[in-house]
């Protein structure tokens, strides 16, 4: 089905303009589509229920069902404007503080290839922090840009890493004085936040704009204990996954623009377009318009309340035997400028267990299914508005339960960790290495070659290995190495790791 909605999603003069506090003008117009009990001669083929599978209509009952309608609907985002869609993306602006925004059902993924899509219209070259997700990376791939990687600050101790300095922003960008853009991330996985306003002054005073990842960083604007959105900041273009804290559904994400003329709307809106579904699914999108209501009314006292409870559970978890928490003390790194409290990170260096053996522990044990384990630390997260005293309270006792009967036989000193290796030479574009000649080769051999695909541990799905960066054997015994602890890899075409897709070099 034809889909032309983001083209006509907000108006295109200046900044954003509504109460955020009003009611969900998209979601109200799915539920009176849905009460007039109109007929249905168009797709989905459940017909809103009546066709549907037995089971899924058991399991997600009829009320969700007949809210799933197709794009180009009218009165709900076609018809007299502005449309409720319109309104809907209207009113999100105001709430995030952006000139502009766009709702995407693709996730976050989608609005850090729209980065890269639309800095590509200005150059090809690009500053990039070396480890940004990996969606990022594909962007670049499509995009075709040829990234100046610049690497943030790493933790030698957790083996983490975390934010990018100012000053290494502005050598990178000095180094490359045809770049058109930067692309950063803040916060990172760990609940560590840059100083995006500092990195903004640096991009702006050279002239480009500059792209956040703040996919772990909605809530910031619905706080004063939060650290400073990156829209506030004076990014120019900020990815927000709405889904992960502020609780729309997943796979929803906005993609906003900030203030200033550095990057174009339109340009913007036609790559929102381009890397979007034809079949954009309306129960996204009608939780995305329900997100920001929640938020701009209730989201100061949730989040305040959630804040304070997570904050209890940290200092209890710090209690227990072996256990550690990433805290406040983060903002002693050069690189961070303020920490997410909503993140429980927890240290676990000194229980004799790794992270990958205590989420087993943990989930075996207790159902408790964490965000992200790894060999050092494992990352509980929270959302704005669930009961975090309880989820906190069960989180606590069963850590206390595994670290007071779990069998400690695989003692840390027993498994040998490597601290992470340098990320190898980029000596090709992401591009060309991706769509260049290639071939398989077993692992074992592929040491020294070019890298054709993405080799990512997932979570967190930064890059270990990127397309177009030679292979070294300190990498590769590095990622092999996390599959055997428990790690997943996202990227590579035999996620066993056997074999490995590189570049055919004349």
């Amino acid at each position: 089905m034809p889909r032309e909605r983001s083209a006509q999603a907000s108006p295109s003069s200046s900044g954003a303009t509504g109460d955020p506090s009003e009611a969900t003008p998209y979601l109200d117009a799915l539920r009176d589509y849905a009460r007039r009990r109109p007929g249905r001669f168009h797709i989905p083929g459940h017909k809103g229920g009546p066709a549907a599978d037995p089971q899924l209509l058991e399991a997600i009952g009829e009320k969700a069902l007949e809210l799933d309608i197709p794009a180009l609907t009218h009165g709900v985002d076609i018809g007299p404007e502005p449309t409720p869609f319109q309104e809907a993306q209207c009113l999100a602006a105001a709430a995030w503080g952006a000139e502009r925004s766009w709702f995407l059902v693709a996730g976050a993924s989608q609005g850090n290839l729209v980065a890269c899509l639309a800095l590509a219209h200005a150059g090809e070259r690009v500053v990039v922090q070396r480890n940004v997700h990996s969606s990022t990376i594909d962007g670049l791939v499509l995009a075709g840009l040829r990234p100046a990687f610049v690497a943030p600050e790493l933790d030698p101790e957790l083996h983490v890493a975390h934010c990018l300095t100012p000053e290494a922003l502005e050598r990178a960008l000095d180094d490359t004085p045809s770049a058109v853009g930067a692309m950063v991330v803040s916060p990172n996985y760990f609940g560590a936040a840059a100083d995006v306003r500092s990195l903004c002054e640096v991009a702006h005073a050279r002239g480009v704009p500059l792209a956040v990842d703040e996919a772990w960083g909605a809530h910031f604007a619905f706080h004063d204990d939060l650290p400073e959105s990156a829209l506030a900041a004076g990014a120019d273009l900020v990815t927000s996954s709405t889904h992960k804290i502020i609780g729309s559904l997943t796979q929803s994400a906005i993609l906003h623009l900030g203030a200033g003329d550095r990057l174009d709307q339109d340009v913007i809106d036609r790559c929102v377009t381009l890397v979007e579904s034809t079949s954009p699914s309306s129960l996204l999108t009608g939780s995305l318009d329900a997100a920001r209501r929640h938020a701009a009314v209730h989201g100061r006292e949730q989040l305040g309340e959630t804040i304070e409870a997570v904050a209890r559970t940290r200092a209890e978890v710090r209690e227990l035997p072996g256990l550690d928490v990433l805290d406040e003390r983060l903002a002693r790194r050069e690189s961070v400028k303020a920490w997410d409290p909503l993140r429980l990170s927890i240290d676990v260096r000194g229980t004799g267990l790794t992270g990958y053996r205590l989420g087993d522990l943990l989930r075996e044990r207790y159902d408790i299914n964490l965000e992200l384990v790894g060999e050092n630390v494992i990352v509980a997260v929270f959302g704005m508005g669930e009961r975090a005293s309880a989820q906190g309270a069960r989180l606590v006792e069963a850590l206390s339960g595994v670290l007071g009967d779990a069998d400690l036989s695989r003692r840390r000193e027993d498994v040998a960790f490597a601290e992470p290796p340098p990320w190898g030479p980029l000596v090709t574009s992401p591009r060309e290495a991706f769509f260049g000649r290639q071939e398989v080769v077993p692992m074992a051999d592929a040491a020294g070659r070019v890298a054709a695909e993405s080799l990512a541990a997932y979570p967190p799905g930064v890059p270990n290995v990127l397309p177009g960066e030679r292979l070294t054997a300190e990498t590769l015994d590095y990622i092999r190495t996390t599959l055997e602890h428990g790690g997943a890899l996202r990227g590579a075409s035999d996620r066993t790791l056997a074999t490995i897709r590189v570049v055919v070099e004349s």
